[in-house]
């Protein structure tokens, strides 16, 4: 019945903000995607609807060889009807953590495996309407041991040097959110 989807963590330090669920629930579950409703009491006193959806979350890879080409993918994706730029990205299993999705998706998808791995951070895509986290990870070291994507995956991969990337970004070429910020957090946090 009660999702309990929009209050805050006990000692966040955001309590003044909360939204307390008082009814609702999910309105439609499918193979993805999780979609709820809620009324939901207001900080000021008034109810509201929040319409949201539960997502598992994701790990996307930044997989960069040893001279600094960025190792990207071509996929038709549905919703927006054409082919889009993007970094290895995927689902985690039933409680796969998160750097074992990134290690999977990225040899799934790419054939590649990395020797060295290092979380760069987290990012929250559409916090209005989903409670999807995607974890960000950098990939060195790759060496080639074959692809095995999954049957219902089409894509191809390739590389760009890592300047030209940050160059379609710039021009909207790689638009995908989870890319650009990949991207741009090791363009901006790791030294070069």
């Amino acid at each position: 019945m009660s999702s309990g989807g929009g209050v805050p963590r006990p000692g966040s330090g955001d309590e003044r903000f909360a939204e307390v669920c008082l009814e609702g629930g999910e309105v439609y579950s499918g193979v993805l995607l999780h979609v709820h409703r809620d009324v939901v009491r207001l900080p000021n006193g008034r109810e509201a609807v929040r319409e949201y959806i539960r997502h598992p979350g994701a790990a996307v890879i930044v997989p960069l060889f040893d001279d600094e080409r960025v190792l990207l993918e071509r996929q038709f994706r549905y919703p927006h009807g054409r082919v889009m730029i993007e970094l290895p990205a995927g689902k985690p299993e039933p409680g796969e953590p998160h750097l074992e999705t990134a290690q999977r998706e990225l040899r799934e998808e790419t054939g590649y495996v990395a020797r060295d791995w290092t979380r760069l951070g987290v990012i929250h895509p559409a916090v209005a309407y989903t409670d999807e986290a995607i974890e960000i990870y950098l990939a060195r070291g790759l060496e080639q041991r074959g692809a095995r994507p999954d049957d219902d995956e089409v894509l191809e991969t390739f590389s760009l040097p890592f300047g030209e990337a940050l160059d379609w970004v710039a021009q909207g070429r790689i638009s995908d959110a989870k890319s650009v910020a990949g991207l741009l957090w090791v363009r901006t946090f790791l030294p070069r």
